[in-house]
């Protein structure tokens, strides 16, 4: 969070200023951010769902078939079911998160163009992210050998 804070800072986003002051604004924002983030779309929501909208790294197959998995994670999920279904937890998630952060951004950096903008933002990291788990960190990990 405090990277991510002074990124913000440095672009001068939002707008709280310069200065200490304005930097734990940023952080609190940030920290706010995540929290409500996590708990909506990665507890609550998937409870009343009953989905689980977690990555599941695919490691087989051909690239361009986990690229698809990976890509495809933050829109499809597994439910309670064992069936694929849209992940209504994660999407749900990050538009109320998005929608709450009205409450405590500068009224410049608020509604709804500034909302949806930053569900787009929190898609594509997830996509990123995804694609970063199913390449870069398997190679990383014991990918569930049978240990000696």
């Amino acid at each position: 969070m405090g990277v991510l804070a002074a990124i913000h800072q440095a672009a001068d986003i939002p707008n709280y200023g310069q200065g200490w002051g304005a930097y734990g604004k940023r952080y609190g924002a940030s920290a706010a951010d995540g929290i409500s983030a996590i708990m909506l779309g990665g507890a609550i929501l998937p409870s009343l769902l009953h989905q689980d909208p977690r990555y599941f790294y695919q490691g087989t197959g051909t690239n361009k078939s986990r690229t698809l998995h990976a890509l495809s994670s933050p829109f499809v999920c597994r439910g309670d079911n064992g069936r694929l279904q849209p992940n209504y937890s994660t999407i749900g998630g990050d538009l109320a998160s998005a929608a709450l952060s009205n409450a405590y951004y500068p009224a410049s950096d608020r509604g709804a163009r500034q909302t949806f903008e930053t569900v787009i933002i929190n898609t594509a990291e997830r996509m990123f992210t995804a694609l970063a788990q199913e390449f870069i960190v398997g190679r990383f990990t014991s990918k569930g050998k049978p240990k000696n």
